[in-house]
């Protein structure tokens, strides 16, 4: 086997592709698929690595050889900064003790409770839009999903309410995501505790976040049997079965900021982006409503609707294919890698992009098209697993997910069946690959009530 792949484009003195990667990365990992193939050479100030394209070798990545890859990367070492060894940054024994603990406050059961308090919260969005509508303003809805899907998580998660500090947090949160993607992408930082302007801006702004954290679990613990937070109140009762030890007060906060933080980015990155596609095809728009007015009628969505709406569960997996809130994974490997014909070094990096891989060609027909079909039922039985994996895959595929995306459906269900959104004429938004896929400077939308048809008349 050969060692050698052929080398990412874009290589300058000092930073060698992390320039690249810093002024344009989605550019320059299309580019470099396009050009070198399936397997890319990557070179940055003091780590070497691998791209990994094809949906083989994700699998062999993620899967495969899981055993054999770790999170000791530099970007997983700058998230760390937010969100401590959660279940999102950790490794190994500590990672596997820990996703046992949490594993049973993520079970489908407990996430299809919580969904009338997530329409509950949607409902509030629904009376904002309501108001922006018959004033004729845009609305940005990106911090709109923002603040709502942070509503959703304190509610359902936590067991409060920041109704009053979601502006303030949703902008800590934003700040400490694009610093934690300036200190992944510039080779030399200064650490946090240098008191310059913006660290000190760092470290208010993770005050912030844990403030909010810290509020819920002393109210938790004042009242254990206070209704709501279940999700909060299993964590802070679970036992590792095997040493029935719990969580400690730190692993506790750090798993709390993983699901604050992290919970709730991305949902909102998946629907703002939903929207977003949802003006440029009018076509799927239509089809979608049709299905909400088929189903839910004049009453409000619940989560036992889920199984009932398969066509807006397309829209968003199409939207996740395209959009993919993760954009890019890392891993170190343990030992060699052989994929295809290259054999990849022990102790080199292995990244694979959900962004790139959801477009090969190889697997997809009119890859920058927008077409939920492709997630109808029978459609991908000659498409590799891993030509899609918005969420991960193997072991440490996201333990979220299924929460993502019924948050997701019944906050689309809600939203698109009562208002028509609009981009300004002429505008597309940019996507922002930070830690994840932001619209660039926001989504402003103009937002129309919606009329919907009357029922036909009985015969």
């Amino acid at each position: 086997m050969t060692t050698t792949a052929p080398q990412m484009p874009g290589s300058v003195p000092l930073l060698k592709n992390l320039y690249a990667m810093r002024s344009a990365p989605l550019a320059a990992l299309t580019r470099g698929f396009r050009t070198c193939g399936d397997v890319m050479k990557v070179e940055f100030p003091g780590v070497s690595g691998h791209m990994l394209f094809h949906p083989e070798h994700v699998r062999s990545l993620l899967v495969d050889h899981a055993k054999h890859i770790s999170k000791d990367t530099p970007g997983f070492e700058k998230l760390r900064l937010l969100l401590g060894n959660g279940l999102l940054t950790s490794d190994g024994d500590f990672w596997l003790r820990q996703r046992r603990i949490a594993q049973p406050a993520f079970h489908r059961t407990r996430i299809f409770a919580l969904g009338a308090s997530m329409v509950d919260q949607t409902d509030k969005t629904v009376m904002e839009w309501t108001l922006a509508s018959k004033v004729g303003e845009p609305v940005d809805v990106a911090d709109a999903m923002m603040r709502l899907t942070l509503r959703i998580v304190c509610d359902t998660m936590l067991g409060i309410d920041v109704d009053a500090d979601a502006a303030d947090v949703g902008r800590a949160v934003t700040f400490l995501l694009h610093d934690i993607n300036e200190r992944i992408v510039r080779p030399w930082v200064l650490p946090p505790y240098v008191p310059t302007a913006r660290n000190q801006r760092f470290v208010a702004s993770g005050t912030r976040v844990q403030q909010v954290i810290q509020r819920a679990v002393t109210q938790k613990r004042a009242d254990m049997n206070a209704p709501g937070a279940d999700f909060l109140r299993m964590l802070m009762e679970a036992r590792d079965e095997e040493t029935g030890e719990g969580m400690t007060d730190q692993q506790l906060q750090d798993e709390l900021a993983t699901v604050f933080a992290a919970g709730h980015e991305t949902t909102a990155n998946l629907l703002a982006w939903t929207f977003a596609w949802l003006s440029r095809t009018p076509h799927v728009r239509r089809k979608l409503v049709a299905e909400l007015d088929a189903v839910l009628g004049d009453r409000a969505v619940t989560a036992e609707d889920y199984p009932k709406l398969p066509y807006t569960r397309m829209v968003l997996a199409e939207a996740l294919r395209i959009s993919p809130p993760v954009w890019l994974l890392s891993r170190r490997l343990k030992q060699p890698l052989t994929v295809g014909k290259y054999t990849l070094p022990v102790n080199s990096m292995a990244f694979v992009s959900p962004y790139v891989t959801h477009r090969h060609p190889g697997f997809w027909r009119d890859p920058e098209g927008f077409d939920p079909e492709r997630f109808a039922e029978g459609a991908d039985k000659d498409r590799p697993t891993f030509a899609y994996f918005p969420f991960g895959g193997g072991p440490r595929k996201c333990i979220g997910d299924t929460f993502a995306l019924v948050e997701a459906t019944l906050v689309l269900a809600t939203l698109a069946r009562k208002f028509e959104l609009e981009l300004p004429i002429g505008q597309s938004p940019d996507p922002e690959p930070v830690i994840t896929l932001r619209p660039r400077g926001g989504l402003p939308m103009h937002v129309r009530e919606r009329v919907a048809p009357k029922p036909a008349p009985l015969s």
